[in-house]
């Protein structure tokens, strides 16, 4: 073997065994016994043997790469990415180098036709989403990739019916409780800045948590309280100013996420309205700013670093065939300044 790259059949030969037995061997097969395999590996690493990925990725039909789509935001800033998903690429790089996967990172317009270019490509065994814009277009792309037979999950709204295999929180719950955190605080005029139809329904989700918890406490929803925004910080103050510009009384706010609720805060300090003081405010995501505001900001945590793991093992899951099903995770109420803690 002198000048050349020792290769599996080499291993083979010294271990007194079939190369297919080397390669099951060397993935950590239970096929092969514990003393083959600690025989075969000792060989190996005596032979300095590294396995040649893409040769062991052409075999297979495999790249052995998950790909992860992140969708740019349609609000009017254009926000790249969601400081919530930042949260998430630490334990789905983590995951995804344990299972022994790479995972591509791509930014995407949602115009353009991603739906197929990576089933065209061969570029990843399976995909991960997070951020669409308007569901109401985006579900036909979903369908399209379910009917390819393109392996992905994505992070969003859990609900019964939806193409393909979602990961997300409980949105409905978490506000709920959010808004009841508010009405214990004796707080009843309670506005809700964000998106409230089904185009964008963790949004639509978090509306109904809010509109439930008051009905639960005997306060009407009024509409007057409700104004539309999408999670940048330029739509939260815009939904602000117009909330103010309404002219109707308000004692507290439920942001749909935290870009909302820190826009809000800004405004409502602008205007002369002291949060808590005059106006209580709770936001959604706890992104790491939430912490930072002036008061820190009261919001409903999902669990970033758990959903970015949950999201890989989904998908690798999905691809080896095992059991896997859409899951939802539980939110907490992280209680701040914001609203008089």
């Amino acid at each position: 073997m002198t000048g050349r790259k020792p290769t599996s059949f080499d291993i083979a030969q010294l271990a007194g065994v079939s190369q297919p037995t080397v390669s099951r061997a060397l993935r950590g097969s239970t096929t092969v016994s514990a003393a083959t395999r600690a025989r075969i590996q000792a060989i190996a690493k005596q032979l300095n043997y590294t396995v040649d990925r893409a040769a062991s990725n052409l075999r297979s039909g495999r790249t052995r790469t998950l790909a992860l789509l992140l969708f740019r935001d349609p609000s009017p800033g254009h926000t790249l990415i969601n400081p919530f998903f930042l949260g998430m690429l630490g334990s789905m790089m983590g995951a995804c180098a344990e299972a022994g996967y790479d995972l591509l990172i791509s930014f995407q317009d949602f115009s353009s036709d991603w739906h197929v270019d990576y089933e065209d490509s061969h570029r990843a065994d399976g995909l991960i989403l997070l951020g669409y814009g308007d569901y109401a277009q985006y579900r036909a792309r979903l369908e399209q990739l379910v009917a390819q037979g393109t392996r992905f999950v994505r992070w969003g709204s859990v609900a019964a019916g939806q193409p393909g295999l979602t990961v997300g929180c409980d949105n409905v719950a978490g506000t709920a409780e959010a808004t009841r955190h508010l009405i214990a605080r004796g707080r009843r005029r309670i506005a809700f800045l964000g998106d409230a139809t089904d185009h964008y329904p963790e949004f639509h989700d978090r509306y109904h948590g809010y509109a439930m918890a008051l009905a639960d406490a005997g306060l009407g929803v009024d509409p007057a309280l409700q104004v539309p925004a999408l999670s940048s910080e330029e739509e939260g103050e815009r939904a602000a100013r117009e909330l103010l510009a309404r002219g109707v009384a308000f004692d507290a706010i439920v942001a749909a996420s935290d870009l909302i609720a820190l826009a809000a805060m800004r405004v409502l300090h602008a205007s002369g309205r002291r949060v808590p003081d005059d106006v209580a405010l709770v936001g959604f995501d706890d992104i790491p700013a939430a912490g930072f505001a002036s008061p820190p900001l009261t919001t409903v945590a999902q669990d970033a670093d758990g959903a970015g793991r949950l999201l890989i093992d989904t998908l690798l899951a999905e691809l080896g065939g095992r059991p896997r099903r859409s899951v939802l995770l539980p939110t907490q109420l992280m209680v701040r300044g914001s609203t008089g803690a």
